[in-house]
């Protein structure tokens, strides 16, 4: 690091989580935006669109918001006629990028690390982000920066394609992937060269149905549409 250069900003579990909801409410429910305690609590509980799911009580927010604002990515919102305190981020400025990263790095802190296509398609349902090159080439912006907020990992078993994850917490989930069991000599398929860009494209174009059918499901107030099964008891 060079000297006086400020150290890369580092974030907590607790922060990663508050952060992200409050980032993502922003642009998906800008109606309910700043955020009450009450509501920043909902969100990092909720079901969907969440990885691993959480239970955090009023007292973590509380101490996850005091450290996003002690390190500059949340303020208090003056709200007109609101006896309520809010909340809003302030992460844009104070990391310096701009919405498409913020987005990008905001699907990381929320679910972790994902590959080319899941990162478009999931992350499209804050802000457009175009193509699958348009969006590589954002994440290779977002690792040539002097302070990285992204790294490349190796491919998840069963997968070719390389995923990405977010560098504010680099503990917030486990990176570590083992490769796929190796299958007998002389018996291995050889792959298509561009397998693993059409089966970015093809989780791309899932994940872009998935959003269609949260919109709708959330349109008509079936907000548990999506939510993983219970197991049978």
């Amino acid at each position: 690091m060079i000297a006086g250069e400020a150290p890369m900003v580092q974030l907590t579990p607790d922060e990663c989580r508050v952060l992200g909801v409050l980032v993502e409410k922003a642009h998906t429910t800008a109606s309910q935006y700043p955020m009450s305690l009450n509501a920043v609590t909902t969100g990092c509980n909720q079901k969907s669109n969440r990885d691993p799911m959480v239970e955090l009580d009023e007292d973590r927010v509380v101490r996850a918001l005091e450290g996003l604002r002690d390190k500059g990515l949340v303020t208090f919102a003056d709200t007109l006629h609101s006896r309520v305190m809010k909340y809003k981020h302030n992460a844009r400025e104070s990391l310096e990028i701009g919405t498409r990263e913020l987005v990008i790095l905001t699907e990381m802190l929320l679910r972790g690390p994902q590959t080319l296509g899941e990162i478009r398609g999931r992350a499209s349902r804050m802000h457009p982000l175009g193509s699958l090159e348009e969006v590589r080439n954002t994440l290779d912006e977002m690792m040539r920066r002097p302070k990285p907020l992204v790294q490349s990992l190796p491919p998840a078993p069963g997968s070719r394609a390389p995923r990405f994850a977010q560098l504010l917490c680099p503990d917030l989930h486990p990176l570590d992937a083992p490769a796929p069991r190796a299958p007998d000599a002389g018996t291995a398929p050889q792959p298509h060269p561009h397998l693993a860009e059409r089966l970015d494209a093809l989780e791309a174009e899932v994940a872009d149905l998935r959003r269609i059918v949260e919109h709708l499901a959330r349109s008509l107030g079936e907000t548990d549409l999506l939510a993983p099964p219970r197991p049978p008891e």
